[in-house]
Parts: structure tokens; C-alpha cells; sequence
């Protein structure tokens, strides 16, 4: 089968998506968009050579459009409306994250999926297709180094615009780890505090660059995430995961080793899609092959936006507080038990 698929949000993550299900993926086609931007829609619909049509907006598409699933690819504070409207059509959708900007949000989402009765929602959080964080995960669950006890990681960027605040810090960034971690070793999270380093010279005088958030898990596995996004030298991301009976390390990305004017090395990348680029196919092709065949989503779920939305709240209040903040999730949901994430 075929899936037919609609984008509501034709920016650039859209136009992503749709490059690489037109082009490299399998088993789904694009045959409807929509963008606040008509002209903008048309566009992509032109420049892809689709047979898709054009819809005003997303409700039209979910009603008049041949659809048997949608991406939502548009702005963040749009996500939750068009999550919820799929939900109510019946329709299974592929979320860029955010889910929605409000942990209340993502959770008015999580209470429609339960009223409806049927995992429908599947979210954008690309770090578990990463073929080394499936790695760590795969070590973690057969025991390789036995209970988890600490962990450490880093991200860090080159640098970030001006626009960019404290809070992004974890809302943009420390999101990712929020939910790979969470993912990695399968526990709760209970408290979080943030701490600031010394400030870097390089970040804007209204950003607080880098931080320390320490996260402490029910399990009482300890998390230590170091946020540096002014670090000028590349696009690195590191995980460290400490056993009762050994290490294992997030591999680095695949390059090549160079020898040149008096210097070994390789060398680091500096832009983050590139990075992540082949856990963007892999997640997708995942969600085609999974709804294609008549199966609920495999991927992140929306209790697992619920889960990164109201962490990431606590997180923003202990950069505020200074002090050691509770995360309060509640029971989850019996619609969200355990499910295997398939190998795309």
C-alpha cells in the first residue's frame, strides 16, 4: 500500500520532509499541502513536480484531501491545533516537535489520543533513529555494563543568533537530550537543577552561555547535561553512559582521518542537519512503514512530548530558581505502555 500523505507546513523542515519522501524514502507519496503561505505551497507542489493539491488551511486539508496521514511541519504554536484536528479525523500524524508549546497542550493532545482510543501521533524527535544512540540503547537494555548509574553529555553548537535566549537553552536545544535520555534508560525523571560556568565572552550579554543541568531520575540514575552554544568549534554532541561494570560512549560521527601542514586529525562537523540527516530518513521511512501497514506509530508517542514538555518546564524554572526543581508527571496513560520502536 501506498500512503498518502499531507504536509501542513511547507517552511523548510517541510520542504525536508518532502524532498525525502519524494525522493529517497518508500511507501508514501505526498498528495496534499498546505502553508500559510499559499504561494509558498504552490511553490514546493511546482518545484517537486507533485500531483498534490493545494488546500487553504489545515482543516480543509484533513477533510477534502486524499490523506491517510499527515506531517505537521509548520510553526511550533500551530502544532497543537493541527495535532488535534488530525486526531479528530482520524488520521495519523507525523509531529515535528514541539507537540505543542504548553506541557497543558501536549497534554490536551495526550487526553484526545485516549478519547479516541489509538495511538495516532508520532513525534519528531530524530536522536532514537541516530544509529549510535540505537547502539547505547541496544547496550543499556541487554545489560552490556550492567544498572546505568550516571550519565554525562554535552551539546554544543558553534554559535546561535541574537534572538536566542536562556530559556531556548532547554525549550530548542536540551529538548533533544530530554528525550533521548528518557528513552536510553526507560526512567522517569524526579528533579532538576541548572548551574552557570563562568560566562563565555563570545555568547550576547542577554544569553547565559553555557549551563549545567543536572536531571535525577526516579531510579536514581544521575544526569549531568552541559549546554554550550557559542563553543565556535563545531556542531558536537556527546553521551556517556556510566555502568555498574562499564562504559559506553556515544560513537563519533564517521569521518575521515587526515594528515596535512604538520597535523593529525579529523575533522568536526559544524552544522547539525547534517548530523542527524540519515535519523530524519530513518524516522520517517519508520512512520510510512509502520501506518502503511495498518499498525499505530512506533516512534516517540504523544505521552513522550508530554514527558519532554513538562521536564523542559521544570527545567526553565530551575534556571530561574537556582534551586532544585520537582518534575510531577502523573500516572502514564495505559493507551502508552510499553511498544517496540522498530529498526527502519
Amino acid at each position: 500500500m501506498t500512503l498518502n500523505i499531507g504536509v501542513i507546513g511547507t517552511g523548510a523542515i517541510g520542504r525536508e520532509h518532502i524532498r525525502r519522501i519524494t525522493c529517497n524514502l518508500s511507501g508514501g507519496r505526498i498528495t496534499a499541502v498546505t502553508d500559510v503561505n499559499q504561494e509558498a505551497a504552490k511553490a514546493v507542489v511546482e518545484n517537486f513536480g507533485l500531483e498534490a493539491a493545494v488546500f487553504p488551511d489545515d482543516k480543509t486539508l484533513l477533510a477534502e484531501g486524499n490523506v491517510d496521514a499527515v506531517l505537521v511541519t509548520s510553526w511550533g504554536p500551530a502544532h497543537e491545533q493541527s495535532v488535534l484536528a488530525a486526531i479528530e479525523a482520524g488520521k495519523y500524524v507525523f509531529c515535528e516537535k514541539p507537540l505543542a508549546t504548553t506541557a497543558e497542550g501536549c497534554r490536551r493532545i495526550v487526553d484526545a489520543e485516549i478519547k479516541h482510543g489509538k495511538r495516532l501521533v508520532q513525534v519528531g524527535f530524530m536522536r532514537r533513529y541516530d544509529s549510535g544512540y540505537m547502539q547505547l540503547k541496544r547496550a543499556i537494555d541487554e545489560r552490556f555494563i550492567g544498572e546505568p548509574l550516571m550519565i554525562r553529555c554535552a551539546h554544543r553548537n558553534p554559535e546561535v543568533g541574537e534572538g536566542y535566549t536562556t530559556d531556548m537553552a532547554i525549550t530548542d536545544t536540551l529538548i533533544h537530550e530530554i528525550d533521548v535520555l528518557h528513552w536510553l534508560v526507560n526512567d522517569d525523571y524526579k528533579s532538576v537543577q541548572v548551574t552557570y560556568p563562568k560566562k563565555s565572552r563570545n555568547a550576547s550579554s542577554h544569553l547565559r552561555d553555557p549551563q549545567v543541568v543536572t536531571l535525577e531520575t526516579h531510579g536514581g540514575i544521575l544526569i549531568t547535561a552541559e549546554i554550550f552554544v557559542n563553543c565556535r568549534y563545531g556542531y558536537d554532541i556527546q553521551c556517556e553512559v556510566i555502568g555498574e561494570e562499564g562504559i559506553v560512549k556515544l560513537p563519533e560521527p564517521s569521518s575521515i582521518t587526515f594528515r596535512k601542514e604538520a597535523v593529525q586529525g579529523t575533522s568536526v562537523l559544524m552544522d547539525w542537519k547534517d548530523r542527524f540527516i540519515d535519523a530524519y530518513d530513518r524516522e520517517i521511512q519508520d512512520f510510512i512503514n509502520a501506518v502503511g501497514s495498518g499498525k499505530e506509530p512506533q516512534g516517540p508517542t504523544s505521552w513522550d512530548g508530554y514527558i519532554a514538555a513538562v521536564t523542559a518546564d521544570a527545567c526553565v524554572k530551575a534556571q530561574e530558581s537556582g534551586g532544585r526543581e520537582e518534575i510531577e508527571l502523573g500516572e502514564k496513560p495505559a493507551l502508552y505502555e510499553e511498544r517496540t520502536l522498530s529498526q527502519a
